[in-house]
C-alpha cells in the first residue's frame, strides 16, 4: 500500500458505489455515462474514504507486475462484457485508458486507479437494458477487473 495520500475521488458515483469485497472500505464508483458518436464514455474509479487508491495498492502478493496495469484490467472488463459489447472486424469496440497520467511512465502501477472507458454496446442487447441497469452492469465488471489486479 503507499504511504503518500490520494488524489481526491472524483465522486459522487453515477450510480451507488460497490465495495470491492464484502466489508471492504474501497469502493468503485462510475461518473455519468456520455454517450458520443454510438461510443458509452464514462469514467471510473477505486477510492477509499474519499481518496483515490493506487494500481499498486491492488498489486499482487509477490510483486508488481511488468507493464501497465491496462493490460490486465482491459481483458478483465472486456471478458466480463462478453456478449454485450459490439465487434467490429472481429475485434470487440472497447477502449480504456488511464484517467490520470503516472507521476513516472515507467511505473504506471504508482498513478490513481481512475481510468475512462468508451465502449460501443451491442444494440439489440442495449435495447433489453434500462441506462442505470448497463451502468450497473459496467460497474461490477470493472470491480471484477480491479479485483483481478491481485492475481
Amino acid at each position: 500500500m503507499t504511504d503518500r495520500p490520494g488524489l481526491p475521488s472524483p465522486g459522487p458515483s453515477y450510480i451507488r458505489e460497490i465495495p470491492l469485497r464484502p466489508g471492504d472500505d474501497r469502493v468503485v464508483g462510475m461518473s455519468q455515462p456520455q454517450t458520443l458518436e454510438e461510443w458509452w464514455v464514462a469514467m471510473l474509479w477505486c477510492e477509499r474514504a474519499g481518496a483515490l487508491v493506487e494500481f499498486a495498492d491492488l498489486a499482487p502478493e509477490y510483486g508488481i507486475p511488468p507493464g501497465s496495469p491496462l493490460l490486465r484490467l482491459g481483458p478483465g472488463i472486456s471478458g466480463s462484457l462478453s456478449g454485450l459489447i459490439m465487434e467490429e472486424n472481429g475485434r470487440q469496440q472497447l477502449r480504456l485508458r488511464l484517467g490520470q497520467a503516472p507521476r513516472n511512465e515507467n511505473e504506471p502501477w504508482h498513478s490513481p486507479l481512475v481510468v475512462v472507458l468508451g465502449l460501443r454496446f451491442e444494440p439489440a442487447r442495449l435495447l433489453t437494458m434500462r441506462d442505470n441497469e448497463a451502468a450497473q452492469t459496467v460497474l461490477k465488471a470493472f470491480r471484477d477487473a480491479v479485483l483481478r489486479l491481485s492475481y
